[in-house]
């Protein structure tokens, strides 16, 4: 980190992202910033700077980098190595500690998680733990059961034409067998709740019970959030009714550029169906639907398409192995029945799919982390952009 860099931190001042600690730092409240900023989106911590930003420097002659590599090695759970250096300032020696988002969620210290929330750190709700295990794969949300629910919270005609797809006769089954299958995949619990992929794939109102797993699709009238909304949808349903129904108000709102032959307008080429529809199941299919306050957001404007899922990439995934074909299945059952569906494929191939069309079509794709949301942004190719301006 060269010197402007670190200026303009300081000058900024603290944030989600930036903690000021001064050279009496305590070794268990260094141990708390790491551990946040761990289980977060990761940050950098100045040691010698107070908490308005005053420049107070640290002992000249201590060894700070081994006190913090030892407070980051033996009082985190599991163990962090940060990036240790050292700048001066107004003749004073500032240590500084960057700390990347951590790739072995959940931290621990002293038996406590934490999050950074803003400027300050908080404990892990029992939700937030929850999801923290489940981005490092100890915990898979879409299996667990739903108080009050029970197998009479399920479609029964969506179940029949399931396994009517397997030449297996579900409805000609005894109630205790139809049971007993329903818990042998995971659409009931031993005890006899539905699961959470049960309710999503096969009851009949999802949204009784999970009252946020749906799509909202906006289109506006410009290319910014305050501009005019000129139309507004919220799918609800079963996943594979919101796919299709999304991905159909999609197809009719995203712009199209077009060209004069002759007398007549031609429409020409815009995103294909198959390109937005494998983005729509991606965020369906590996959303975090323990983050109950939130729903799938497709926001259409005239320049650009963005798709936002609740939910962080899980903890051995990055941009980069995404687009490359790695895939992890946050949502197992989720996948296995959406694949079983034929909405996706077993091996991967959606995300380098949605890059190689990008290209043929001369768009721009990026993929991102955005606080508790992943999103996808596709700017249009510029015949489109150009014809929704003329």
């Amino acid at each position: 980190m060269n010197l402007q860099q670190v200026l303009e931190l300081i000058s900024a001042g603290e944030n989600s992202s930036v903690e000021f600690k001064s050279a009496a730092v305590r070794n268990e409240s260094l141990a708390k910033e790491i551990v946040a900023f761990a289980n977060t989106l990761g940050g950098t911590i100045f040691i010698g700077v107070e908490d308005d930003g005053t420049i107070t420097g640290c002992d000249s002659a201590f060894n700070y980098e081994e006190w913090c590599m030892n407070i980051a090695r033996t009082c985190v759970i599991p163990s962090v190595t940060p990036l240790y250096e050292e700048i001066a300032l107004e003749n004073k020696r500032i240590i500084i500690l960057t700390i990347c988002k951590g790739k072995d969620k959940p931290y621990q210290t002293g038996n406590t998680y934490l999050v950074r929330v803003g400027t300050t750190n908080r404990t892990a709700t029992q939700s937030e733990l929850m999801r923290l295990f489940q981005q490092a794969g100890f915990f898979h949300y879409d299996i667990v059961g739903l108080d009050g629910t029970s197998e009479r919270s399920l479609n029964y005609n969506l179940l029949d034409t399931f396994f009517s797809q397997y030449d297996f006769p579900f409805a000609e089954e005894s109630d205790s067998q139809k049971v007993q299958l329903l818990k042998n995949i995971d659409v009931l619990t031993d005890e006899g709740t539905a699961t959470v992929a049960g309710v999503l794939l096969f009851a009949s109102n999802p949204q009784r019970t999970l009252i946020n797993a749906s799509i909202s699709v906006a289109r506006f009238n410009g290319n910014e959030i305050c501009d005019q909304l000129g139309d507004l949808k919220v799918i609800e349903g079963v996943l594979p009714y919101q796919v299709d129904t999304a991905s159909k108000m999609v197809q009719t709102l995203i712009p199209v550029a077009s060209s004069i032959e002759g007398n007549k307008r031609v429409d020409m080429p815009h995103l294909s169906e198959r390109f937005f529809r494998e983005l729509i199941v991606n965020a369906v299919v590996h959303r975090t639907y323990a983050i109950a306050g939130s729903r799938i957001r497709i926001f259409i404007f005239d320049n650009r398409l963005e798709i936002r899922s609740p939910g962080r990439l899980p903890n051995t995934i990055t941009v980069e192995k995404m687009v490359s074909g790695v895939s992890y299945a946050i949502n197992p059952v989720i996948v296995k029945f959406m694949e079983n569906l034929r909405y996706i494929d077993k091996i991967g191939r959606g995300i380098p799919m949605v890059c190689a069309e990008a290209r043929k079509l001369g768009v721009s794709v990026t993929f991102e982390e955005s606080g508790e949301e992943f999103v996808v942004t596709v700017y249009y190719a510029e015949k489109i952009r150009s014809t929704v301006h003329e």
